[in-house]
């Protein structure tokens, strides 16, 4: 039985890469954070058949410890400060979580277990400011964003690591990948639970920022399969995951508003204080590598995506007013 160490667990990828991995019969070992609270929402299902470790990115000494006493096979380094909006207000934490924390999980791993196989979750928004359509492996990264920004120096420590010390460590340059378990301050998530939201008599609006960016929207339960196949090649490399497809805001709420027989115009409201400082006006991936090399294919399309997400929440607000 492999071992799996997935740090951001408790995160929307953690939680569906959780599944996957004890579907295919791994031990799988979360790291999570110290806190007063127990935010296990996304993995309430999965509690009795994982094991939690206490460790955090800011502390070299608890990844050493933790990479030591569980012995991994596999690690999946999926925690960071994954907000863009929020990077602008808290960017020095951003790069401590989002930039520093993957030199202190690689380097624990150097220590501890040298010959386990390393994934990290880099992002689209690397290629922020668009040098090429579509984005592929060789696409230069131009950063729009303390997110971005991090994102960039986590994914070329990890090419360093592998170059320096011979170790399996990928990353995963993955596409907007949304699902129900989306923080609700997405904006894929914030539009769907609006709907839910405005369809149950709950609220009548929602504001939005740019609704003319378009992005390349996909399921995180297809994505994290990609994750998995990227560790079971012979040879490290990095793949670019997405659809090959992009929507813009306006369509996704065109789509999700419509699905409810609502006109999205009529509650979709634009507002100054959504724009980024910096926008990213378009991410497409260009995902034939990882096609063709990993056998990986998105199972879920975005209509299917957005409905599946419109539902859930739908389901989880009639929930709630029933228990209320």
């Amino acid at each position: 039985m492999p071992t799996a160490l997935i740090t951001g667990i408790t995160g929307q990828d953690g939680s569906y890469l959780a599944e996957l991995l004890l579907a295919k019969g791994y031990r799988v070992v979360g790291i999570v954070r110290r806190s007063s609270t127990t935010p296990y929402d996304r993995i309430a299902h999965l509690i009795d058949k994982v094991e939690l470790v206490s460790a955090d990115l800011l502390d070299q000494t608890s990844l050493v410890d933790a990479i030591g006493d569980t012995r991994p096979d596999e690690i999946y380094n999926l925690a960071a400060q994954s907000f863009v909006a929020t990077s602008w207000t808290q960017p020095v934490l951003t790069g401590e979580f989002t930039a520093i924390g993957v030199t202190r999980i690689l380097e624990a791993m150097k220590r501890a277990a040298p010959k386990a196989r390393f994934y990290q979750a880099s992002s689209s928004e690397q290629f922020g400011k668009v040098v090429e359509t579509p984005q592929s492996e060789t696409t230069p990264f131009y950063p729009r964003s303390p997110y971005g920004v991090a994102k960039v120096y986590a994914h070329w420590i990890t090419v360093n690591y592998r170059e320096s010390f011979g170790l399996f460590a990928v990353s995963g340059i993955l596409f907007n990948h949304e699902s129900p378990r989306r923080g609700l301050e997405f904006v894929t998530r914030k539009v769907t639970d609006a709907v839910a939201r405005i369809t149950l008599g709950m609220a009548d609006h929602v504001e939005l920022g740019n609704l003319e960016a378009r992005r390349d929207w996909g399921f995180a339960g297809d994505y994290v399969d990609a994750m998995w196949r990227m560790l079971q090649r012979p040879d490290p490399s990095d793949y670019v995951v997405g659809t090959g497809s992009t929507w813009s805001v306006r369509q996704l709420c065109e789509e999700a508003f419509g699905y409810k027989g609502l006109d999205y115009r009529a509650h979709v409201r634009q507002s100054d204080r959504h724009i980024r400082p910096a926008e990213v006006d378009l991410l497409v991936a260009d995902p034939r590598r990882a096609q063709r090399e990993l056998g990986w294919e998105p199972k879920v399309g975005f209509v299917e995506l957005v409905r599946m997400m419109v539902d859930a929440d739908i389901a989880r607000h009639r929930a709630s007013s029933a228990t209320a």
